[in-house]
């Protein structure tokens, strides 16, 4: 008996779960929404207001108020947009010191002054929080913040709990069979492009397919995107971005169809990749051949000079950043082509972390995290292109570039490479500050 009331309860609910996933997709292959997304976000931040003052816990000093605030201002972009918080490093500490306007003797006392350049790095370091999970202000159901926050209330943790089973119980499952209905139309359809001859209806058919498979992908992480300046989509060339995710190429692919460039992987993103390349012309290296840099040169100058092929994007950081920054652009996109189409991607970490670690998590885990968040919620800004100067070399553009996007994402511009995430310190960086001290010392 009781068999029969669970296989008539599944029954019962099939068929609704069926049109439910069916019109889903319908909607994304259209690209349309009836806004219930959206209406879902909305109602989400009544209840993290809610929360957030149900939670605030009271200074016990006016200090801790000051520095508080002052921890906002510096997070916080100026009336200009740019972002209050400012770079430091053992050579901007040298400049900054006073030194005198004559060159010196050199001073015992003068190694004081470095001890103090870096334990001030130490102290506000603003490098490798990039690359760990911005902490949130105030608790948004999802991962507690503050210690003090634990069973403050009765309400607070039955509200968790309802959101923990609405999360994993309804919305998990359901973003999961959307998901892979997406991959799957993916692999089918960009294996059955890459069977037709390069022509013009090939390159629609492509188009279409790929608008249509990650439209269906977003709405399996209930993605809300908001695009900015569409008349600034780049048609071909080169366009670049700040990097948080392999979600990004989802988010962006959503408006527009791109030719992919970055580093070969393995597993589940391996086959995408793959899958991918079928279609149209994608370029994959190993980023630790030498060889492969110089091929990687040529292929994707051929492909931005052939203007039948779509749009290269490129995150030129080489690595995930956490979305309150954007690091060091490398120099390569920047050689190859003189005008470049830069789009900025700024998510709300109130309804998910986006940012992939990929040192603690595989991509599979990554995308578990995400589904089993709230939703993802971004803005796209695409800016005007940008031309290289006439006596501009490729640092000068890439930074150019790099602050341009900062201050349209509201995100601190640093100029520290993000390689430093694996890497140590290269030896240029540190024989700086030696040099600019040299220069300072007398010399008989």
């Amino acid at each position: 008996m009781g068999e029969q009331l669970l296989i008539a309860a599944i029954s019962f609910l099939f068929l609704p779960v069926i049109l439910v996933v069916g019109l889903v997709i319908i909607l994304a292959t259209c690209g349309t929404s009836f806004g219930i997304r959206r209406a879902y976000v909305r109602f989400l931040l009544k209840i993290f207001e809610a929360c957030k003052h149900k939670v605030q816990v009271p200074s016990p000093s006016d200090n801790d108020d000051s520095d508080s605030d002052d921890d906002n201002n510096e997070t916080k972009p100026d009336e200009n947009g740019d972002a209050g918080e400012k770079t430091s490093s053992a050579s901007k500490g040298l400049e900054q010191l006073d030194w005198g306007f004559s060159k010196k003797e050199f001073e015992l006392s003068d190694v004081m002054n470095f001890s103090k350049c870096g334990m001030e790095a130490i102290i506000d370091d603003n490098v490798t929080k990039r690359f760990s999970a911005e902490e949130l202000p105030s608790w948004n159901l999802l991962t507690r913040t503050q210690k003090d926050h634990q069973f403050m209330s009765i309400r607070l943790t039955a509200l968790w709990c309802l959101g923990f089973f609405v999360r994993y119980v309804l919305l998990l499952p359901f973003r999961i069979t959307i998901a892979f209905i997406g991959i799957m139309w993916l692999i089918v359809s960009t294996a059955f492009i890459g069977y037709l001859k390069e022509s013009s209806f090939k390159r629609k058919l492509n188009e279409y397919f790929t608008l249509m498979s990650f439209r269906i992908l977003c709405r399996a992480f209930s993605g809300v995107i908001t695009f900015h300046n569409r008349e600034n989509i780049a048609k071909n060339g080169i366009c670049v971005a700040n990097h948080t995710s392999p979600i990004d190429v989802i988010i962006l692919s959503c408006d527009n169809c791109y030719a992919m460039i970055g580093q070969t992987h393995g597993g589940f993103l391996g086959v995408l990749q793959r899958s991918l390349a079928r279609a149209t012309a994608h370029i994959w290296f190993e980023r630790s051949e030498t060889k492969d840099r110089v091929l990687v040169a040529k292929r994707l100058k051929s492909h931005i000079e052939d203007k039948n092929k779509l749009p290269i994007l490129i995150f030129p950081e080489g690595t995930c950043i956490n979305n309150t920054s954007v690091m060091m652009f490398k120099k390569g996109s920047f050689e190859v082509s003189a005008t470049i189409y830069p789009v900025a991607i700024k998510y709300d970490p109130r309804f998910g972390d986006a940012f992939w670690n990929s040192s603690k998590h595989n991509y599979t885990q990554h995308l578990l995290q995400i589904m089993t968040s709230w939703a993802l919620v971004c803005e796209v800004w695409y800016l005007p292109p940008m031309t290289k100067g006439e006596n501009e070399d490729a640092v000068s553009f890439a930074n150019r570039v790099k602050a341009e996007i900062a201050r349209q994402g509201g995100l601190v511009d640093l100029e520290w490479d993000g390689g430093l995430k694996r890497e140590t310190v290269k030896e240029s960086m540190k024989e700086l500050p030696q040099e600019q001290y040299s220069k300072i010392l007398k010399v008989d």
